[in-house]
C-alpha cells in the first residue's frame, strides 16, 4: 500500500515578487495538490496596513496570480492566497479579488471562490478589551478605546479554520484577508486529516518560498510534499538546493524562540525536530509538534495616522563636517528651532548613513570610518505644508551651516536630485498590536461565488 502524501508548490514569498516560470513549471509537473502563496507581511511598517494600499506592484501580483490559477486549475489543484492585498485589510481583499475576477474573465476560468474577510469591526474590539480578553504582545503598550476609534483598519491574523470552512464550501479557489502566514499552506493538508504540527511547519517554511534554499531567493519557487510522519523540502530551481543546514536556519528566521513558534490557538514545538539530508538536494523534516492553547488567541494589527512626511536626501565628504556631523546636526536643529520661534509643529530627524543610519543609537561602531556620509533629513508634522517648510529650512540651513575649521562657502551639501525635497505623504503608526480571544476560530465572514467561464 503506497503511503499517503500531500504535495504542495509554492511560487514566491509574497505574491508580486514574482518567479522564474521555468521554477514554477517544474512544480506544476509535480501535480501539487495545492498551489498557495502568503500575499502579505508586516514588515514593510504600518503606512500600509493604515492607507489601505498595497505594497506590491499591480503587474506582477496579477502576473503572479494568473500563472497559479490557470495552471493550478488546469490540474485539479486548490489555489489559496492569504492576507491579500499585502495587509488583508476591506481595501486590500477589494483590490487582490478584482485581480483574481479579472484574471478569471480573461482566462474564462471556472472555479468556486472562497473570499475571507478578516476585519474586526471596531466595536467588537472594544467589547472584548472591556471583557479583558485583548492582551498586549511584548514591548506593546495596553491597547486603549482612543487607539481603537483611531485605527483606519482592523485586522485579524486568522488561522487555518477560516479556509478550512471555506474547503468545506467546496472552493478550490480561497482568497483570504490578513491571515497566519502558514495558515494557507496549513489548511487544506489538516483538513485532509494530516499532522498539524507538521503541516503548519511546513507551511512557515513554504510562506517565504526558496529563501529556505542555497542560496535563498523570495523571488523563487519551493515544493514540499506531506507524509504522515515528515515533510520533505526540495527546490525547483537547479541552481538552489535545501540542505540541512539551510532548512534549519530558517528556524531562526524572524523568531524570538527559534523552538516555540506562537500562532493563532497554538504553538509550534520544533524542540523534538530533526532535519535530514535525503539527496537531490532534498531535506527529510521530522518531529514537529502542535500544542493547542485554551483561550484561542488572534493577533489584532490596527494603524492610525499620525502626520505627514517630508525628506531631503543629501551626501558629504568634507572630513572637517564629518568629524564634527553630531555638533553640526545639533546645532542645526537648535537654530530651526529658534527661527521658528518654538513654534515648530512637527520633529525633524537626521539619518546619517556611514555613521549609524542603520542602526541609530544601538549602533556599536562609534568610530565613523567613513569617508563620506549620505544624510536623510526627515521632517514629520500634523499637515504636508508643515512637513514640507520644516524639511526645507533644515536643508537650507544644514547646507549653509558654517561649522568650525570650515574652508569653503559654496555649501556643505551635495544633492543627488532636484528638486532635493521630497513629499513622501502621510505617516501612519501601529496603534494596535495585541491579541484576542475567539470563541469561534473560523468566525469570520465568508462570501462563496462560482465563477464560470469567468462570469458570476
Amino acid at each position: 500500500m503506497s503511503e499517503r502524501e500531500l504535495r504542495v508548490l509554492s511560487p514566491t514569498a509574497i505574491l508580486g515578487y514574482g518567479f522564474p516560470e521555468e521554477s514554477f513549471r517544474r512544480g506544476i509537473a509535480k501535480k501539487p495538490h495545492l498551489v498557495a502563496a502568503d500575499a502579505g507581511s508586516t514588515d514593510p511598517g504600518p503606512y500600509y496596513l493604515g492607507s489601505g494600499k498595497s505594497f506590491t506592484d499591480r503587474a506582477f501580483v496579477k502576473r503572479d496570480l494568473a500563472f497559479m490559477l490557470r495552471e493550478g486549475l488546469a490540474i485539479g489543484a486548490v489555489v489559496v492566497v492569504g492576507s491579500a492585498g499585502g495587509s488583508g485589510a476591506a481595501p486590500h481583499l477589494a483590490w487582490c479579488r478584482a485581480i483574481v475576477e479579472e484574471i478569471a474573465r480573461e482566462e474564462r476560468l471556472s472555479f468556486r471562490f472562497g473570499v475571507i474577510s478578516t476585519d474586526v469591526p471596531k466595536e467588537r474590539v472594544k467589547a472584548a478589551l472591556r471583557a479583558g480578553r485583548i492582551q498586549p504582545l511584548a514591548f506593546v503598550p495596553a491597547l486603549t478605546e482612543e487607539a481603537i476609534d483611531a485605527s483606519t483598519h482592523l485586522v485579524a491574523q486568522a488561522g487555518n479554520e477560516p479556509i478550512q470552512r471555506a474547503l468545506d464550501a467546496g472552493c478550490n479557489v480561497v482568497l483570504a484577508g490578513r491571515c497566519y502566514d502558514p495558515a494557507c499552506f496549513a489548511a487544506l493538508p489538516v483538513h485532509r486529516g494530516f499532522d498539524e504540527g507538521l503541516a503548519l511547519h511546513m507551511g512557515k517554511i513554504l510562506e517565504c518560498g526558496a529563501i529556505a534554499a542555497t542560496p535563498g531567493s523570495g523571488a523563487d519557487c519551493a515544493f514540499a510534499t506531506l507524509y504522515e510522519d515528515r515533510f520533505v523540502l526540495e527546490a525547483l530551481n537547479p541552481a538552489r538546493k535545501f540542505t540541512r543546514e539551510s532548512a534549519a536556519a530558517h528556524t531562526l528566521y524572524e523568531k524570538s524562540d527559534p523552538y516555540r513558534l506562537p500562532g493563532p490557538g497554538g504553538v509550534i514545538d520544533l524542540t523534538a525536530c530533526s532535519f535530514t539530508e535525503i539527496g537531490d538536494g532534498r531535506v527529510a523534516v521530522r518531529g514537529s509538534r502542535h500544542e493547542r492553547t485554551v483561550p484561542y488567541y488572534v493577533k489584532l494589527e490596527g494603524a492610525r495616522r499620525t502626520g505627514f512626511r517630508s525628506i531631503s536626501i543629501a551626501g558629504t565628504r568634507d572630513p572637517i563636517m564629518i568629524k564634527g556631523i553630531d555638533a553640526i546636526l545639533a546645532a542645526v536643529s537648535k537654530q530651526v528651532e529658534s527661527m521658528s520661534g518654538g513654534k515648530t509643529r512637527g520633529r525633524v530627524h537626521f539619518h546619517v548613513y556611514g555613521r549609524d543610519g542603520v542602526m541609530g543609537p544601538t549602533e556599536p561602531v562609534k568610530e565613523i570610518r567613513s569617508h563620506e556620509l549620505g544624510i536623510v533629513i526627515e521632517s514629520v508634522a500634523p499637515t504636508q505644508e508643515e512637513a514640507d517648510t520644516l524639511t526645507s529650512v533644515t536643508r537650507s540651513t544644514l547646507l549653509h551651516y558654517g561649522y568650525p575649521g570650515r574652508i569653503s562657502t559654496a555649501g556643505n551639501l551635495a544633492f543627488p536630485f532636484s528638486p532635493s525635497d521630497i513629499r513622501a505623504g502621510e505617516v501612519y503608526e501601529f496603534s494596535v498590536y495585541h491579541l484576542m480571544e475567539l470563541d469561534d476560530p473560523a468566525d469570520f465572514p465568508l462570501e462563496v461565488v462560482d465563477i464560470k467561464g469567468g462570469a458570476r
